[in-house]
């Protein structure tokens, strides 16, 4: 049981498929918790998948009414609804949150959580959940080995077909690229370096995501290494990072496996991965979770100071521009 949670019960804010997987972990990792759902309906589906039954109801009063207020906190509810609640968690006197990405649906919104984060000298991190994953462990060892990364690509194309047909909330669809493509955009700078210098380009739009349909450009991550995507989202494509250090190139595509290229050889051969964790439980999640209430430093865990600088650079990356006197 880590230290973190033995005094009392982590809250698990949510009760729809995200909170599920919280649920399974945290039963796994025999950590108490209780649930905040907001509605009768998902708080008897969670009640039926995980066995806890949610309380209900708005979140300030489901905290008045607990007779000891939490202190640490996972916020798994929609997109459109993660900031406000972490607003509210902030208020109730929780002091360490891990929110579910993007945290809010815009750089301000983000910004706004920071602010009140340090004002009430609150810790809250970001569940980039891919930069847990048994692939990226692996991908981030080898970039060390290698002595870092000297380039990176990638591609946050989204499957709008799919996406299209998704009965979703029409804000979290005009949002669509800070709430899922940040996913892929998080973990490229995550492993070449934080975004330093970039000029982007725009093109296009879709119904639902008039702020832009194809994305292109490049720039200089804090880390010194050459940065480039490109993504059409009006085209076929799939999500894609690949990192290029003195040694080997390194392919992330899909993003739970990794695939190598030696120096002398053209070939591209599949890294062996102990993915056991990601294949039993939500990739990444189980490590995320861990990482979380150990309460001990861990570079993979995005605070949110951090994630309000580079949602700065996003909203060139989606809008176009340049960022950082690129």
């Amino acid at each position: 049981m880590p230290d973190l949670v033995t005094a009392q019960p982590v809250l698990l804010v949510g009760a729809g498929a995200m909170a599920q997987a919280y649920a399974k972990v945290l039963t796994a990792l025999d950590a108490p918790f209780s649930v905040a759902g907001r509605g009768a309906d998902s708080a008897g589906r969670f009640a039926q998948a995980c066995g806890v039954t949610p309380t209900t109801g708005p979140l300030d009063a489901q905290i008045a009414a607990m007779a000891t207020p939490p202190r640490t906190a996972i916020v798994a509810v929609s997109a459109a609804n993660l900031s406000e609640a972490t607003h509210t968690l902030l208020r109730g006197g929780v002091r360490r949150l891990l929110v579910e990405k993007p945290a809010a649906l815009d750089p301000a919104g983000v910004a706004a959580l920071a602010e009140a984060a340090a004002a009430h000298e609150a810790a809250i991190f970001v569940a980039y959940n891919r930069r847990f994953y048994a692939s990226t462990d692996a991908a981030r060892a080898m970039i060390a080995e290698d002595g870092g990364a000297l380039s990176v690509k990638f591609d946050f194309t989204e499957a709008t077909r799919r996406i299209e047909a998704l009965d979703k909330n029409p804000v979290e669809l005009a949002a669509w690229f800070f709430g899922n493509s940040t996913h892929v955009i998080d973990l490229a700078f995550h492993l070449a370096g934080a975004p330093a210098q970039l000029s982007a380009a725009r093109r296009g739009a879709l119904s639902w995501h008039p702020a832009g349909a194809i994305f292109t450009g490049h720039g200089l991550t804090a880390d010194g290494a050459a940065a480039s995507w490109h993504a059409n989202w009006l085209a076929p494509g799939r999500w894609g990072v690949e990192v290029m250090t003195a040694r080997r190139r390194l392919i992330l595509q899909p993003l739970e496996q990794l695939f190598v290229q030696e120096h002398t050889s053209f070939a591209v051969t599949q890294a062996a991965i102990d993915d056991a964790r990601d294949t039993a439980f939500k990739p990444g999640v189980f490590s995320q979770t861990e990482a979380f209430l150990s309460g001990a430093p861990d570079p993979r865990l995005l605070p949110i100071a951090a994630h309000a600088a580079h949602s700065a650079a996003y909203a060139v990356m989606r809008d176009g521009g340049a960022f950082g006197g690129a």
